[in-house]
């Protein structure tokens, strides 16, 4: 995983063999990724590298990132459900997305056009943080547990054990991670794949061996 700033634009994060490669994702939004950097850092945010990408940052607290994928390339806001969205141009990278909200950009002109909104929300962003606003979670009761886990869990009391040993949000991962699968099998699957973790007190963001 790369650590460098520099070594991203790149070479990318570092974290697929693709890195360095034509085939990088940093490599086909490079010059959009670039146009968002330099958004950004006239905003005044400190810029460093965490997961291997690049992270910007207000008085040490994570504002936002910016990433590269296969369809686009974002501008990741961490607390981007605070945000006024007047422009409603915040998306959630995922169903069940709490906190986050991403901007999805395929062309250079896209970002310049936006750059006065982008830098807007920006600011509005370092105001939050400044501002001590947190997001409120949903609580890890109030997530279902699929019916295939809970008999699980019910006939394997080391399991179960287990499992309330894990922190709140490694139990949230679980829990979405199940549910989201639509067939029975297929959660079944997930379920059988995931209890070694489980057991080991290991998170679905975990490095596991």
């Amino acid at each position: 995983m790369n650590t460098s700033i520099e070594d991203y634009f790149t070479d990318g994060c570092g974290r697929c063999p693709l890195g360095g490669t034509p085939g990088c994702k940093v490599r086909t939004w490079s010059g959009e990724l670039r146009a968002l950097r330099n958004i950004v850092l006239s905003c005044g945010l400190t810029e460093e590298v965490k997961w291997g990408v690049p992270c910007y940052t207000f008085q040490k607290n994570n504002i936002l990132i910016i990433g590269a994928f296969k369809e686009n390339c974002t501008l990741s806001f961490f607390k981007g459900a605070l945000l006024s969205d007047t422009e409603n141009i915040l998306q959630k990278p995922g169903e069940e997305s709490q906190a986050g909200r991403v901007i999805r950009f395929t062309s250079v002109k896209q970002i310049t056009t936006l750059e006065t909104v982008l830098r807007a929300y920006i600011f509005e962003a370092v105001e939050v943080e400044k501002a001590g606003l947190k997001v409120k979670y949903k609580s890890t009761s109030e997530y279902a547990v699929p019916e295939e886990f809970q008999r699980r869990l019910d006939a394997d009391k080391a399991l179960k054990k287990a499992f309330e040993a894990l922190t709140p949000g490694r139990q949230r991962g679980f829990l979405l991670h199940f549910s989201q699968a639509k067939q029975v099998k297929t959660r079944e699957a997930r379920i059988d794949k995931c209890i070694p973790m489980i057991m080991r007190g290991i998170g679905m963001g975990d490095n596991y061996r």
